[in-house]
């Protein structure tokens, strides 16, 4: 089922259509129909217009009624039949259809009461048993279910059910069933068509389209789908130029007009994403998640949070987003409990059989050993799918973070250096995680320089002490020195003196071992004229006193 509607999400069934009569002579019905039967509703109501039919023709009325619904404008369907509701109640259908459009301009409880005094069909069983899925109420949508006959309209909305529940393979299978007793029903192509695309046969999907929209080339939601393929095959041009030829038929309040209006912000990487996707959010099932993506790239983390809140994830994709955003908030705020509902999150999608062997659902179980501090299993599955994400920063960036927890260094090393992205590049994160990486590699230097890089912060404080003991522990006492001596500027604290002093003493080891120039020693002499403990003295003695014995001239 699509939903296109402007805001206040079955369309009116034939059997309504069927039981009215023709509102136009007999010179003009042919055009009429030729009208209808080309889908061209806007045709249809132009020459209802023309024709300036009388007030108390209920039947043109009805007409015009049923061809706004179908051309999407369902507010002004709803207006005409609330006119001839109180104009004329006799007229059949009238509550059902109105009901049609209550639904689709997204008023679920409005239709369930209209209802509720509508004569008993098939199309208001059909109707109750969509609405009972949009309010989430089980017990009603099993009643309506037993209801359902095996007739195509309603096996089509028991399809249209396991769609919206993310059962694509058993919405296939009733597609493919009703294609053998109804191969002339080609439109039933376009709905296998959209299982394939959410279930990644992007390929399938577009062959199996192909037959469709060879026919209807002008079809705006098959040319839509044929986009979203394109998009994920090749790029979103490629998708915007699918798009193109249906466009300018969309118009205000055409068919399928939301629909393309949120994949064209999509197709272009979220621009105008604020304009469009906050009005769609109970329109376009996509457009939730998709704004909340926005939110994400922008930092945006407690508006995504916000959004998602209430979700009840059905789907991998919605897991999988209540999980990064999760995972993102419980950081930022330092929260357990909301790190624990990403990890959930991630390892259900992880485990589960129809996504455990695909690269989101390894991605997802990385994802749940990572927050729960487990790197050995964290570099299983990131290495069973690296040759796919090779060139991926963000795979690249989680994927060294754990290297680098196991202590594998070298390779760590490497991968922070693929990175490409400004944004991961400048992370407190990825650079304390480089330099430890440079010092463990005895390229301290390099450290250092990262650190030099770095304004005054709270941060450039933490790599300073982060690189003072992991130059320390690795024997690089320069740089060690030289660090505990910056920390013994900015915190006077004696157990930077000490790590000072011991850094000290390391360089003039070095240097009587001969692995080290004596010429460092001027070095360490200065560092220790700017200390103000009294064991400065002593150990600048000692250096003095080795130095003269060597003969060694020291500034």
């Amino acid at each position: 089922m699509i939903l296109s509607r402007s805001k206040p999400a079955l369309a009116i069934g034939n059997e309504s259509a069927k039981s009215i009569k023709k509102p136009l002579s007999d010179k003009n019905a042919s055009q009429f129909e030729e009208f209808l039967l080309k889908r061209d509703y806007t045709g249809a109501i132009t020459l209802l217009e023309f024709k300036k039919y009388s007030d108390q023709d209920y039947n043109a009325s009805l007409w015009m009624a049923y061809c706004y619904f179908h051309r999407g404008d369902y507010k002004t369907a709803l207006q005409i039949y609330k006119k001839l509701q109180k104009e004329n109640s006799s007229i059949l259908n009238l509550s059902v259809n109105i009901a049609c459009c209550d639904f689709y301009l997204g008023m679920y409880e409005e239709s369930q009461e209209t209802l509720v005094d509508a004569p008993t069909s098939e199309l208001k069983t059909r109707l109750n048993f969509h609405i009972s899925h949009k309010l989430k109420d089980e017990t009603t949508l099993m009643e309506y279910h037993q209801q359902l006959q095996d007739i195509l309209e309603d096996q089509l909305s028991l399809a249209a059910i396991h769609y919206l529940r993310a059962h694509y393979q058993e919405a296939i299978d009733i597609y493919k069933r009703l294609l053998l007793q109804n191969r002339e029903n080609i439109a039933l192509n376009v709905y296998v068509a959209l299982c394939y695309y959410k279930l990644d046969y992007y390929d399938v999907s577009q062959e199996v389209l192909g037959l469709y929209i060879h026919k209807y080339p002008d079809s705006v939601i098959a040319t839509n789908l044929k986009a979203c393929n394109t998009f994920r095959l090749y790029n979103g041009t490629a998708a915007e130029n699918e798009l193109r030829s249906i466009v300018d038929q969309t118009s205000n309040v055409g068919f399928g007009y939301d629909l393309v209006k949120h994949n064209l912000v999509v197709f272009r990487d979220g621009e105008d994403a604020m304009q469009v996707f906050p009005a769609l959010v109970d329109i376009v099932p996509e457009a939730r998640l998709n704004l909340v993506i926005h939110h994400l790239r922008n930092d945006d983390i407690k508006e995504a949070y916000e959004l998602l809140k209430d979700v009840q994830p059905a789907v991998p994709q919605e897991y999988i987003l209540k999980g990064v955003v999760n995972s993102a908030l419980g950081q930022e705020i330092n929260s357990p409990e909301h790190v624990k509902i990403a990890e959930e999150c991630f390892h259900l999608v992880g485990s589960s059989t129809s996504e455990c062997d695909t690269i989101h659902g390894r991605q997802c179980m990385a994802a749940a050993f990572f927050l729960a501090g487990q790197f050995e299993e964290v570099l299983v599955y990131l290495t069973s799918i690296k040759s796919y994400l090779h060139s991926d920063d963000t795979f690249n960036f989680n994927f060294a973070q754990a290297k680098t927890a196991c202590n594998q260094f070298k390779e760590a090393e490497d991968i922070f250096l693929l990175i490409q992205d400004p944004k991961i590049k400048n992370d407190y994160v990825y650079i304390s995680n480089l330099a430890r990486c440079y010092v463990m590699n005895k390229k301290a230097q390099e450290a250092w320089d990262l650190y030099l890089k770095l304004d005054n912060s709270p941060e450039s404080f933490n790599l300073l002490l982060q690189i003072a003991n992991d130059c320390y522990r690795m024997g690089e006492f320069w740089y060690a020195a030289k660090a505990f001596e910056m920390l013994d500027r900015l915190d006077p604290n004696p157990e930077f003196w000490e790590g000072k002093r011991g850094a000290i003493v390391g360089v003039f080891q070095g240097v009587v071992a001969k692995k080290l120039p004596v010429d460092m020693l001027s070095d360490v002499l200065q560092l220790l004229r700017s200390s103000t403990s009294s064991q400065a003295d002593q150990v600048a003695k000692v250096i003095r006193k080795w130095a003269k014995e060597q003969r060694v001239n020291l500034s």
